[in-house]
Order: structure tokens, then C-alpha cells, then sequence
């Protein structure tokens, strides 16, 4: 993997927010080396004005390879928690804090590196954008990547998991209502999870969703 230092997304941003004008542009992105072993920049996916923006860590080998978040095993995951949450998908703009995917090899199979705090700073700019793009009532960080990219390195889901937080001051966008923040697991750890405990984590994930489903303005289920 390469390690040539990060410079930052904010050079690559249009001036036009639409998030088509966004992600046409996020696939251009230079703004940290991991675009050179990915395969295509993985954007988000959804619609603006939709009340929760789900943020996870980075795309996985799958969502590498299809060019959309959330595809992969613990994609399919989400969205069997989202369903037994009670919360259509297409009420949801789903995204990473990071854009491409970070990994090593091991023979033929690419194994999914954590990213580092570096590349998750240069690849904020786009979050930030999608943010004021999407206008989300709630943001709901999934695991701890998501959760510092936004609130901070020093947030510990473990400590905040489900609270509803402002952003930080420096984050706080002209919208208004101001959206709000909470933090959950990744379902990537509920599906590693291989303890007598995993039904138990899988129903406190649903529990987490069906807590954010209940703090916005949802529209009726179609």
C-alpha cells in the first residue's frame, strides 16, 4: 500500500454542493494516496433532504469493486437491521468517512486496513460537504472511524454510544435546523462477533437504529 503523505480533499471540492457535482468531482480526488490501489472512488448514496445520514468507515473490498457503500457482508447487515428498525432505506443517505478502500494482500484476497487518522482529515472536506448537501435531521455515525472523522479522536463510542450530541463548534453549518450526531457500532462488528453474545449485539444495533428512527421528523414508511 502506498504511504505518500495525505494533502488533503479541500483543493479537489466544486463550488457547486449538489451531490452530483460532489461525487463527480470525488472521483477525481487526490487528496491522499489511497486512490492509487483503489479501485474507484465509493461516493455516497441517496437522496438530499432524506432525515438520516448514515456514516460508516471506508468501502469495503465489494463496494470497491461496485462503486456503491454498503454492498459488501456487512452492508447487507445494515440494511436487515434498517428493515427490522423500521427504517426504509430510501430515507437514508449512506456514506464513509473515507472514499477509497485501504488494504493489504494476502495471496489473492484484499484484507481491509483500518485508515489512519491522516487520510481520515483529508478525506473530511467531502463528508462535510455531503453534510450541508444532505441537510440530515440526524447523523448517525456507524463505529468509532465514522464517529471521530466528526465528533473528535477522543470519542469513544463505548462511552457515548446512542447519545445525541451537537457538532463540534468548528463543524456547525448554516442550516436549520443544525443536525444532530449520534454513534453506534459498525455492523462489521456485530458480524465478527462470534460469542454466545452476537444475537444479543445484533438486537442493541437494531435498538440503536430504531433510538435514531425515533428523534427525527421520519416520513411515513413506503
Amino acid at each position: 500500500m502506498t504511504t505518500a503523505p495525505a494533502a488533503g480533499a479541500g483543493s479537489f471540492l466544486p463550488d457547486d454542493l449538489e451531490l452530483t457535482a460532489l461525487e463527480d468531482a470525488a472521483g477525481r480526488c487526490r487528496g491522499c494516496a489511497l486512490y492509487v490501489d483503489a479501485t474507484q472512488t465509493v461516493f455516497g448514496h441517496g437522496a438530499r433532504g432524506v432525515p438520516l445520514m448514515l456514516v460508516g468507515e471506508q468501502p469495503g473490498d465489494r463496494e470497491d469493486q461496485e462503486g456503491l457503500p454498503f454492498v459488501g457482508p456487512a452492508g447487507r447487515l445494515l440494511q436487515r437491521a434498517l428493515d427490522d428498525a423500521g427504517i426504509a432505506p430510501g430515507w437514508t443517505y449512506q456514506t464513509n468517512a473515507v472514499k477509497h478502500f485501504k488494504f493489504r494482500r494476502e495471496g489473492k484476497r484484499r484484507v481491509h486496513q483500518k485508515p489512519s487518522r491522516t487520510e481520515v482529515v483529508a478525506c473530511k472536506p467531502w463528508l462535510i460537504a455531503e453534510i450541508e448537501s444532505v441537510r440530515p435531521q440526524l447523523i448517525v455515525c456507524l463505529g468509532a472511524t465514522a464517529a471521530q472523522s466528526l465528533l473528535g479522536s477522543t470519542f469513544r463510542v463505548t462511552a457515548h454510544r446512542g447519545e445525541r450530541l451537537r457538532l463540534p463548534s468548528a463543524l456547525r453549518f448554516d442550516v436549520d435546523p443544525e443536525p444532530l450526531v449520534t454513534a453506534t457500532v459498525h455492523p462489521s462488528a456485530v458480524l465478527r462477533d462470534r460469542s454466545q453474545r452476537r444475537r444479543e449485539a445484533y438486537a442493541l444495533f437494531v435498538e440503536d437504529l430504531k433510538s435514531a428512527r425515533a428523534g427525527v421528523d421520519f416520513p411515513a414508511r413506503r
